[in-house]
């Protein structure tokens, strides 16, 4: 029974026509395109823009921005053939379980799950301050101690918008779908706004310098768990701005962008996946890269960076009240608050799909992977993650949860880029909706590139990442290993003979 057994493409396919298991086909590249730009505008844009140029790189988090939408655009070319050619729920996972065996498939599964459900957690924290802001002085104002300021006992409105999410997943894609058009077109009117009136208020010595230079970490950073993993690794002193400033904030700002790949996971609920999935990833992605970049400019060139509250939960309301738009402030903050509801629900969509996907596979309990009768969406696996993101979200600050889920997603990256050259070499008979073009080069720069980034993440969260592998690989080889459909031969009738599994 070996670990490294693969199952094939064909046999993932076959099994999306599993009666208890099929998922309902309803999306079309509209809808995809919009789940994409719906769940990749939400905190990087409305939070963590302000945070970012106030501790590492000043007015260059666009160049910030810059570099992790090339990261993006490069490991979304090797999605995008991927998933038109593996048209299954799962995304990475179900990549990885044809290409690099089922051990590597349950690696990057168990990544997917810190992936998702983290960062629904961190957008019902990003929701809650701006629902704060909101609704400050009025009669729906959160207490101080069941808010997301520090020292509050709980966050209860994450705790809250994680539950109600729940129940709309629950409760059919389709309705999420519409419900996520109507939200991504508010909050694409929110950002147009946020450029065309801060325009007018941009002081340009605001600009100066445009890369700050290098400065010494702040005292209490220089420790390991504190410094990036590469500083450590080269033995070189912590420090701010200047261009590792830079490249440390584009590791940070790479959450922005987590959520295209959320695209990939819905193929199996997509009509056309091998024309559409490839136009939705790569559409959506190219939308937000150009309005982060363009957000970021505007907002630092309203406020001196050196001015931003890194504390502060709503920055880009702050910036506009810093210019006395206290108007304008209000208007990003009930955007915003809005907004972030969506990207709340489509990353726990990709959860719950990458977590169906696995169960349906045996990898976890197979009653996990029930679709409800009418709705026909996986609503054990739904109600599970509910419940997970909301405590989560509800008890664990947001700087964490925002650089665990960026090395779980440049994880993820790091394997679906090297996956489709893989494929290609193992499989180049199959059928393909889309070609990542130049496919050595660009996977393997996205490799490179999503490497680095994950070197200057901090000590502390790679720590956090390896006792979750570690977790994980236990799980699997106490229970995943044995309960495997593949590794019982329950997929041999659809298997072609070239894709039985070596050693096992």
């Amino acid at each position: 029974m070996s670990v490294f057994r693969t199952k094939s493409v064909e046999q993932s396919i076959a099994e999306t026509d599993e009666p208890e298991h099929r998922l309902k086909k309803n999306l079309g590249v509209l809808d995809l395109m919009v789940f994409g730009v719906g769940v990749i505008i939400g905190a990087g844009i409305f939070v963590i823009t302000g945070t970012v140029a106030k501790t590492n790189a000043g007015p260059a988090i666009t160049l910030a921005f810059a570099i992790a939408g090339l990261a993006c655009a490069l490991a979304a070319l090797c999605y995008a053939e991927f998933a038109s050619t593996v048209p299954v729920a799962g995304s990475a996972y179900t990549f990885s379980y044809a290409t690099f065996g089922e051990l590597i498939a349950w690696i990057i599964g168990w990544d997917l799950v810190l992936e998702f459900t983290i960062g629904s957690a961190a957008l019902a924290t990003s929701f809650s301050g701006y629902f704060q802001e909101v609704f400050d002085g009025t009669f729906l104002e959160v207490p101080a101690s069941l808010g997301s300021a520090a020292g509050g006992t709980m966050d209860l409105p994450a705790i809250i918008i994680s539950l109600l999410v729940t129940v709309v997943l629950i409760a059919g894609i389709k309705f999420s779908s519409v419900l996520n058009q109507v939200v991504v077109a508010i909050k694409l009117l929110v950002v147009a706004a946020v450029i065309v009136f801060g325009i007018s208020h941009i002081d340009t010595a605001n600009y100066s310098p445009f890369i700050p230079p290098s400065e010494p970490a702040p005292a209490g950073d220089a420790g390991f768990m504190d410094s990036s993993l590469i500083s450590t690794l080269l033995g070189i002193d912590p420090a701010v701005y200047g261009v590792a400033g830079v490249i440390a904030a584009a590791a940070t700002v790479f959450f922005a962008f987590i959520g295209f790949d959320i695209v990939a996971t819905t193929a199996e609920e997509t009509r056309n996946p091998q024309r559409d999935i490839p136009r939705g990833i790569l559409g959506s992605l190219a939308i937000v890269t150009v309005l982060y970049m363009a957000v970021s400019l505007v907002v630092t060139g309203m406020q001196n960076y050196r001015d931003i509250d890194e504390n502060d939960a709503a920055p880009l309301a702050t910036a506009f009240d810093a210019v006395g738009m206290e108007w304008m402030g209000r208007l990003i903050a009930i955007g915003a608050c809005i907004g972030l509801i969506v990207v709340v629900m489509i990353l726990m969509l990709g959860q719950t799909r990458v977590g169906f996907a696995m169960a349906r596979d045996g990898l976890l309990p197979r009653r996990l992977a029930r679709v409800h009768p009418r709705f026909g969406t996986p609503y054990i696996f739904t109600a599970i993650t509910g419940v997970a993101v909301a405590c989560l979200g509800g008890f664990v600050d947001l700087a964490t949860l925002v650089e665990m889920v960026n090395i779980g997603t440049l994880f993820a990256f790091v394997l679906v880029s090297a996956g489709v050259v893989v494929l290609r070499r193992q499989r180049p008979d199959l059928p393909r909706g889309f070609r990542t073009p130049a496919a050595p080069l660009v996977a393997s720069v996205s490799v490179l590139l999503c490497g680095y980034l994950m070197l200057n993440l901090k000590g502390d969260t790679w720590v956090r990442f390896v006792v979750w592998m570690a977790i994980g690989l236990v799980v699997y080889f106490a229970y995943g290993r044995t309960h495997s459909r593949l590794g019982r031969g329950e997929y041999d009738k659809h298997a072609r003979p070239s894709d039985t599994p070596s050693g096992g």
